[in-house]
Order: C-alpha cells, then structure tokens, then sequence
C-alpha cells in the first residue's frame, strides 16, 4: 500500500543577501521558478501534498503568482511563519524582528501534517534524483529520519562564502552536523577561517546539507520541547535562530532518533547572491537540453 507523502516547503525567507524575493524570480525559458522545478519533481516522485510555509503578508502574492498553478496539480494547503506564533506561556520579546529560524516554520505545520514529509527550502534546486530518494525512504515503514546529502563542491558559489552543514557520518547514517560559515570555493576544494583567523582548509568531497530532509509526524513534540528550551535560554538574543540541524543533533545525541544520510548524484543550484541566477539560468537550460526536463513544465 502506498503511504501518502507531504513535502514542507519553506518559503517565508527575505532573501536579504540576494536583494528581493528571490522565491519569485523565474530561471526557466517558461518563466519557472525554482519552487516550480521542486514542485514538479516532487509530483513526479510521488509526493501527495504540499505544505508551503511563507508570511502572511506575502500570502496574496504568493498565491497569485505561484499557488494557484500548483492547486490544478497537487492538493495544496499555507501556513504561516509569524515572530508571534510560540508556544503557549511564551511571551514575545518587543525588540525581536528577525524570524526565529528553519526549526520554527517547520512547527508551524504541526497542525497540517499527520504523515511522513519531506521538507525543502524554496530558494534551493534540489534536482530529481534527490526527490526520488526522499520518497523512497518515507515508502519506507521505517522511523528513521533521512536527509538528502550533497557533495559540498556542488553547493558553493562563485561569488562569495557561504554557510553550510557540514555532516560526520558512520555506516550511512548521519551522527552530527556542523555549521560551518564562511565556506569559500578554492578550485575543486574549498575553505574557511575560523574566529581567531586560523585557516581550515576542505577537500570538498564532504557531505553537506542543504536542508532536504525526511521525518515523521512525532518530530513535532520533540521540536515544540526544544523552541521552548531555545527561547528560555536565546529569546532575548535578538540574532539567535533556532535552526533544525540543532533539533536533529539533540535527537540523535540523545539517541531518541536514527537519520539515514542518502546520497544524491543531482545537482544542486541556488541563488545565494544575484549574480548566481544566470547560473542557476543556464544550469537548467542543461538540464532541459539533456532531457532531464521538458522546455514548459505546465503546458
């Protein structure tokens, strides 16, 4: 029997390195987005449903644009990541402006999902394969967590450093994850310098994640228990995040929870700044001219 699947999209980010809303800016010869090359790998791989948290005042827009295209294909519910949705008890600080973080707008689909899900970032191509490997696992009748990993000389920009979760792994399965920051592309390696300046190179090959991840509904309880831990001991830190690889490596610390590590052979595009959308441009024009997609992806 086939289990129903629900893939999370986390689309309620600024973009404020890239300049704009960069969800909304088209890479395909169509005028797709890279939400729509997500959204048509994920109906093609099999997911059921999709939950899309974003802002409430982005909310028509987002609809207009994007949303009402998706609802023709796939049953299509919103849910909305706001600085005043905490748990009950918990007061919001005055000063807060900036969001709460990946671990917190997944919460706030707690009430949409009550099957396996996969969750993604709207700004990142994830690539087919990676779709089909996500749902592959939730197929699964197995408990274990999964998270799509990639190679990290595939996810670094020609244009500036980047932050990336740098995974350890053992037998295939994900045993911590490191945010590095400041990552910058060096040929095929890379490399970094830490706070005291001292310099950490990297060969490259490393498993990174790029926040493609495979759960089930009793990750919501352990999450609500962790933001509350997190706002007793940051909420008043006006940069602190709540992060989910943070949760994830509580849980498997903890051993309450196993994470498969699945890797992918797709290649991963992304707009950190704007001069990375042309890339991200031709990228998919390979990929098109290689068959892997069709030239309009909703005729």
């Amino acid at each position: 029997m086939m289990t129903k699947k629900t893939l999370l999209i986390l689309a309620a980010g600024m973009g404020s390195r890239y300049g704009g809303l960069k969800q909304m800016d088209p890479v395909g010869p169509g005028g797709e987005t890279i939400i729509d090359y997500s959204v048509y790998d994920a109906i093609h791989a099999g997911f059921d449903k999709l939950v899309f948290v974003i802002r409430r005042d982005l909310e028509p827009v987002f609809r207009k644009t994007l949303g009402r295209r998706f609802e023709k294909k796939i049953a299509v519910e919103y849910v909305f990541q706001e600085l005043d949705s905490l748990p009950p008890g918990e007061a919001m600080p005055s000063h807060r402006q900036k969001p709460w973080g990946t671990g917190h707008a997944i919460l706030m689909a707690a009430d949409a999902i009550h099957e396996p899900f996969g969750v993604i970032n709207a700004d990142d191509f994830y690539g087919a394969q990676s779709f089909q490997l996500l749902t592959a696992h939730l197929q699964r009748d197995n408990l274990n967590y999964a998270m799509v990993g990639f190679v990290l000389r595939n996810t670094l920009s020609e244009f500036g450093s980047v932050a990336r979760g740098v995974c350890q792994l053992k037998h295939d399965r994900l045993e911590n994850i490191r945010e590095i920051v400041g990552i910058e592309k060096h040929g095929l390696a890379a490399g970094y310098k830490d706070a005291a300046g001292g310099i950490h190179p990297l060969s490259g090959d490393e498993i990174v994640s790029m926040n493609m991840w495979g759960f089930h509904p009793d990750l919501f309880a352990p999450l609500r228990r962790q933001f509350v831990d997190f706002l007793n001991l940051h909420g008043a830190d006006e940069k602190a995040e709540f992060y989910i690889p943070s949760v994830v490596n509580q849980l498997i610390r903890s051993g309450e929870k196993q994470v498969d590590v699945l890797p992918t052979r797709s290649q991963w595009f992304g707009v950190t700044y704007r001069p990375d959308h042309p890339l991200v441009v031709e990228g998919i024009k390979q990929l098109i001219r290689s068959g892997e997609y069709p030239e309009r992806l909703w005729p």
